[in-house]
């Protein structure tokens, strides 16, 4: 190769390297209120024989849930989602049932305390009001469980799943009030269920013991018996009531964060 061909090709390999630095960039911001998930391998809690990880790419989620205030907004611009004019087929009969009124609070719906009491129609409404989505259940467990916790981050995290369970029907506490996970989201365990975009996936449709040909894995004890992970009762429990919900259903513990694609 002559010299003014090495110099050529020497100036287009540099000018390559220049255009993919530019191109890769510092990572965008967060929206305003999101943090970043990094994303990563996800196995379902009742993994599929001979099925890989579900590869989750990264995406951002809300640092807090939706609360009772933003709901309120919301249903002020969105008239066909206040309490006394949604449909039946979208929303129960408890929907924002703890309300003073169409558009008023009241005292058992503090203004900073999750939004309850809301169907997954109305929370998938009001994700995309806000240009973001419900967050899938692969998602929501990824970044409920970051794998750089230590142990004893770990242990706390499930003390407080366990508190949440044995909690009486009250006010709930507002957003907020558990400390960021090591992604900088709050309030994933300890103060509400929350709606995910599939919620009804983790379990198959029928009773197994309503069909002769499927194995006894899905019902009672055997259920254990298909779990990736024998001892995760909160994992189970949150996973079998995901299951046992319809999307009109609006409940008292039931709330919801969205999520967003990245650029």
């Amino acid at each position: 190769m002559s010299g003014s061909a090495g110099v050529r090709a020497r100036l287009a390999v540099w000018f390559g390297v220049a255009m993919l630095a530019v191109g890769a960039g510092p990572a965008e911001a967060p929206p305003p209120g999101m943090q970043r998930v990094p994303g990563g391998a996800y196995t379902p809690f009742y993994p599929v024989k001979g099925e890989q990880p579900t590869q989750v790419a990264p995406f951002y989620l809300d640092m807090l849930p939706v609360t009772n205030a933003q709901m309120l907004e919301f249903v002020r611009d969105e008239p066909a989602w206040r309490r006394s004019q949604v449909s039946p087929l979208l929303a129960d009969a408890a929907y924002l049932s703890h309300w003073a009124g169409d558009l008023e609070l009241g005292a058992d719906a503090p203004p900073d305390a999750p939004a309850t009491f809301v169907s997954w129609f109305a929370a998938d409404a009001w994700c995309r009001h806000a240009g973001k989505r419900l967050p899938t259940e692969a998602e929501w467990e990824l970044a409920a469980s970051p794998p750089v916790e230590d142990e004893a981050a770990r242990a706390e995290t499930e003390r407080r799943i366990l508190a949440f369970y044995a909690r009486p029907r009250g006010t709930l506490p507002r957003v907020g009030s558990t400390p960021p996970n090591a992604y900088g989201v709050r309030d994933l365990h300890g103060v509400i269920w929350e709606w995910v975009e599939d919620f009804n996936a983790s379990f198959a449709a029928s009773d197994a013991r309503s069909d002769r040909d499927r194995e006894l894995e899905n019902i009672c004890g055997g259920g254990a018996l298909g779990a990736a992970d024998t001892r995760r009762y909160a994992t189970f429990m949150r996973i079998a009531f995901r299951s046992s919900l319809q999307a009109s259903y609006a409940l008292h513990h039931l709330g919801f964060r969205c999520a967003r694609d990245l650029p």
